[in-house]
């Protein structure tokens, strides 16, 4: 039985004095990080936090927040990580619905947390790192004055490890409920196609509220590596000068962050101890995929599929990228995957149908969702079992690759032809000058939707005709946008996602 908190623990037992995180100016060994994890873990559990109760982390990346996610699992506690940008009237709403029994939070949002403590009747502890309000326990004088003892191990591996909200199609923020036995087994199944060592030192400027940002925390804890972690991607220069200073092995990106890079002179740089990159989130268009291995030429790209809800789905082994650089990959070891039509029959190489996922990396469903949970997770073959349904369209070739076609609720219905946005946005930023783009459908009496394309450029330029030309020569007719609108920038999500929602 293994449960996330021994990532920490194991490895402060054989490399004490390893650096395990370098964040902001500190630079903590394994045993430092273990030793404060058991203060507030102690600390929480003498402020009455039990087993199984929920403690929300309103913290951006920091020191503060990683000791925090691994002190709540050693008060068998579930932590519930919230993205720093979240307003209160998000943050209020989850810590009601999770019945959130403790907080831990920054001084900025010292007002915030007094104003939850009231609202929120399960609320009984705050956390505050920096001067702490009336009524709030101190992070600095739990760190100062709290024993380092290990608390007594309740949990085991089918209790929660996490929530994770996500907000999904409809909007409304849903707890993805992770096990610690999910959380072990997708962490450990990444790692194994990785081919990480302890050697490794992983570059991180995704949010740890974000699972992609969060398992980077996971998997270098687990391998007994070394965390570089960064509060965003705002300055690139100084992300890649941290790549060098430190001589990172691995960068996990998001297609957003790829777009960024590629447009940036990196020979000022030395990113020559780079080993690997990965990319989740959403697919890398076969372009950008092919400009990254050009500008990394040492490094070894892992185009990636995942969702929340099984963490990671599919990866292409490298080798493969030359051949099938449109395909997203494999079922990642020890799952299975396969597409389904409506009627849920599997559907055979070519045919385009929904990705259904069966393993250990099923999360357990949807805090106290059950709707929604019987909708996205299914019985499966062996009594007792959940498959989850991605709500995400897939083709399968001959050899079992994968390919993303789009989300159900995206496809454009235009023409009577059923439109997948990605093909389009795939040969939008295959035209030169074009960075970034986001294709969608607006409503149109005579074509039912008519399809939009967003695209922000480098070239000035680059004309709406130039870019209505490429398309033609490379779009049957009804994929061709009718309308295309030229942007400085696309709207993102705390997650570096385009956010399509805000488009119109």
């Amino acid at each position: 039985m293994k449960l996330v908190q021994s990532f920490l623990e194991e490895s402060a037992a054989h490399t004490p004095d390893k650096i395990a995180l370098v964040c902001d100016n500190q630079r903590l060994t394994y045993a430092e990080i273990d030793t404060m994890a058991n203060r507030l873990a102690q600390a929480l559990v003498a402020n009455g936090v039990g087993r199984g109760d929920r403690v929300l982390l309103f913290l951006p990346n920091s020191v503060e927040l990683v000791v925090s996610i691994f002190a709540t699992l050693k008060a068998n506690a579930v932590f519930v990580p919230v993205n720093a940008s979240t307003k209160v009237d998000k943050l209020r709403f989850m810590a009601q619905d999770c019945r959130a029994a403790a907080l831990i939070t920054g001084a900025r949002q010292g007002k915030t947390a007094v104003s939850l403590q009231k609202s929120v009747a399960s609320l009984h502890s705050v956390v505050v790192v920096g001067e702490a309000p009336e009524g709030c326990l101190s992070y600095a004088e739990i760190q100062g004055r709290v024993g380092a003892e290990r608390p007594c191990v309740q949990s085991i591996d089918q209790d929660l490890a996490c929530l994770i909200y996500t907000s999904g199609s409809t909007g409304e923020p849903k707890g993805v409920m992770s096990a610690h036995n999910n959380v072990v087994f997708a962490a450990s199944s990444i790692i194994s196609y990785l081919q990480n060592r302890p050697d490794d030192i992983v570059l991180n400027v995704l949010p740890l509220s974000f699972d992609y940002g969060l398992y980077q925390l996971f998997m270098v804890f687990k391998f007994g590596g070394t965390l570089v972690l960064e509060r965003s991607f705002t300055y690139p220069a100084q992300i890649l000068k941290r790549i060098a200073a430190e001589k990172v092995t691995g960068f996990p990106l998001v297609p957003t962050i790829a777009a960024i890079l590629l447009q940036l002179d990196l020979s000022h740089y030395d990113l020559s101890s780079l080993r690997y990159l990965t990319n989740t989130a959403a697919a890398l268009s076969p372009t950008h995929i092919t400009a990254l291995q050009a500008k990394f030429p040492q490094a070894t790209l892992f185009s990636m599929y995942g969702l929340t809800e099984t963490k990671r789905t599919l990866y292409l082994p490298p080798e493969q990228l030359a051949i099938r650089p449109g395909s997203v990959g494999l079922p990642i070891p020890g799952t299975e995957a396969w597409v389904e039509d409506e009627a849920g029959k599997r559907l055979g190489p070519g045919e385009i149908g929904e990705l259904v996922i069966r393993g250990s990396h099923v999360m357990r469903g949807y805090w106290e969702r059950p709707e929604a949970s019987a909708a996205r997770f299914r019985p499966g073959a062996v009594p007792g079992e959940r498959l989850c349904y991605s709500g995400d369209l897939f083709r399968v070739d001959s050899e079992g690759y994968f390919y993303f076609i789009g989300r159900k609720d995206d496809i454009i219905k235009s023409r009577g032809e059923k439109v997948a946005p990605k093909e389009i946005e795939n040969v939008l930023v295959s035209l030169g000058g074009v960075v970034e783009t986001a294709v969608i459908g607006i409503p149109d009496p005579i074509l039912g939707e008519a399809i939009k394309a967003f695209v922000v450029k480098s070239n000035p330029n680059l004309s709406e005709q130039e870019v209505l030309r490429h398309c033609r020569e490379h779009l049957e007719d009804f994929m061709v946008p009718q309308h295309i609108e030229f942007r400085e920038a696309l709207p993102k999500s705390s997650n570096g996602k385009i956010a399509k929602k805000e488009l119109h």
